[in-house]
C-alpha cells in the first residue's frame, strides 16, 4: 500500500474516531438544529461544561464543528451539512446491519409510526400546490436559525391551546429535529385524535437541508 493511500486512511480513521462517541454524536445532533454555545449544550445534553468543552475540541480539531464569536460568546456550530449526511449514513448503515438498531427502531418507532409518514419529495409538490400546512415542532431558537420556507413554529407543549391556528381543512405536515425525534410524532397523534388529516416527515430538518430541498430563516 502506497504510503499516501496509508495517509489518508489515518485521516479517515481519525474522523470515525472523532464519532465514536454517544456524546460526541449528541452534540453534533443538536448543532444540526442551530449553533450553540458550550453552556447550552451542556444543559441539553446533561453533560458538564468541561466534559462538553472536551468533546467539542476533538470534533473541532477533525474539522466537524467551527466556533463563531459574537462579543464575548464563542458559539460552535456544524462545518458543513456534508457532517448532517456523514450521520444519516452511519444511521442508515446502522439500521440496515446492527439487529440492535432494528430492533430498538421496530420496538421503539415503528409502534408511533402508523402516521403514513410522507418523503421529502412529496412535502414539495403537496406545499407548491397549496395543499399544505408545515408544521415546525421544535424549539422556538431552532426555527428561528432555519426551517422550511413558510413553516409554522408550535413546539409539541403549545400545540393542544393553539391548534385553531391550523386550517383544519389542509393536510397538516409536522416535522421536528430527525427521524428519531419524537416531537412530529407526538404532534400528529396529537392532530389526528382531534380529526385533522396529518402526517409526519420521514426525516427532520438537518436532513431536508443537507438534501438541497429550500429553506429560510427567521430575520
Amino acid at each position: 500500500m502506497s504510503s499516501v493511500k496509508k495517509q489518508l486512511f489515518e485521516l479517515l480513521a481519525q474522523i470515525a474516531q472523532a464519532i465514536a462517541s454517544p456524546q460526541r454524536l449528541e452534540l453534533l445532533d443538536y448543532l444540526a438544529q442551530a449553533e450553540r454555545s458550550v453552556e447550552e449544550l451542556s444543559q441539553l445534553s446533561g453533560l458538564s461544561v468541561a466534559n462538553t468543552s472536551r468533546h467539542l475540541q476533538v470534533l473541532k480539531q477533525n474539522a466537524l464543528v467551527e466556533v463563531r464569536k459574537e462579543g464575548n460568546k464563542r458559539l460552535y456550530l456544524l462545518a458543513g451539512d456534508d457532517v448532517i449526511s456523514l450521520i444519516a449514513s452511519l444511521r442508515n448503515t446502522a439500521e440496515t446491519h446492527l439487529a440492535q438498531v432494528e430492533n430498538l427502531v421496530d420496538s421503539y418507532l415503528t409502534q408511533k409510526d402508523k402516521l403514513d409518514p410522507i418523503s421529502a419529495d412529496q412535502l414539495m409538490k403537496m406545499s407548491q400546490n397549496g395543499e399544505v400546512i408545515v408544521l415546525d415542532v421544535r424549539p422556538e431558537k431552532e426555527y428561528q436559525q432555519g426551517h422550511i420556507p413558510n413553516a409554522v413554529n408550535i413546539p409539541p407543549e403549545d400545540l393542544s391551546k393553539r391548534l385553531s391556528e391550523l386550517d383544519n381543512n389542509k393536510t397538516i405536515v409536522a416535522y421536528c429535529r430527525g427521524p428519531y425525534c419524537l416531537f412530529s410524532f407526538d404532534a400528529v397523534e396529537a392532530l389526528q385524535k382531534t380529526g385533522v388529516k396529518a402526517h409526519r416527515l420521514v426525516d427532520g430538518f438537518p436532513e431536508w437541508k443537507a438534501a438541497g430541498y429550500p429553506t429560510t430563516v427567521e430575520n
